[in-house]
């Protein structure tokens, strides 16, 4: 696998965010928060770079293009809403823990669908040139990406217009939250 490849890409991410999920759960209490926004920060920008190039892609070439990428659209705006929940009441939250298991089993599911239905398919319609030219495109929108997630923001028109501010805007907040020790 190389990051040269969208697909290879996009599948080592899908593990770095299953190992990301796994350090949050185990964290000492006073380590948990930041390794919390490490997640979150993960989850937004994967998914955003999906949005802005992976699924215009296979809307345009894959066979029920659509289809697949709407069902993949909800399931991501299912798991920013609940992201967003979480995020707002914070670690200490005594359900944390059981929101976390159950977003960690939506987001392994949706993880799953697009390595099993999506991510094939992508890779019969694209060349080579073509699955090189997203994985760079995926890197640079994840450059610029927002680091939280904005539900209702799961297109690429959408994330070009609303995500350059909110990325400056969640940056911000991200290095005041930083600076104050509020992780």
């Amino acid at each position: 696998m190389t990051d040269n490849d969208v697909v290879d890409l996009l599948v080592r991410q899908h593990e770095q965010i299953k190992s990301q999920f796994t350090e949050v759960e185990n964290a000492a209490p006073e380590d948990k928060a930041a390794a919390f926004q490490r997640l979150v920060r993960l989850l937004a920008v994967h998914e955003t770079a999906e949005e802005e190039i992976v699924h215009p892609y296979a809307r345009r070439h894959v066979d029920d293009g659509d289809d697949l990428v709407d069902e993949r659209l909800a399931e991501e705006n299912a798991a920013k809403d609940m992201l967003t929940q979480m995020e707002r009441a914070g670690v200490d939250d005594p359900q944390f823990a059981a929101n976390l298991a159950t977003l960690r089993k939506a987001v392994v599911e949706h993880a799953e669908a697009e390595e099993r239905e999506e991510f094939p398919r992508l890779r019969q319609a694209a060349g080579d040139k073509e699955l090189r030219a997203m994985a760079l495109g995926v890197k640079a929108a994840e450059a610029l990406a927002p680091t939280h997630p904005h539900a209702g923001v799961e297109t690429a028109p959408k994330n070009l217009l609303a995500g350059p501010p909110a990325a400056i805007m969640d940056r911000a907040r991200d290095v005041i939250r930083k600076a104050t020790g509020r992780a």
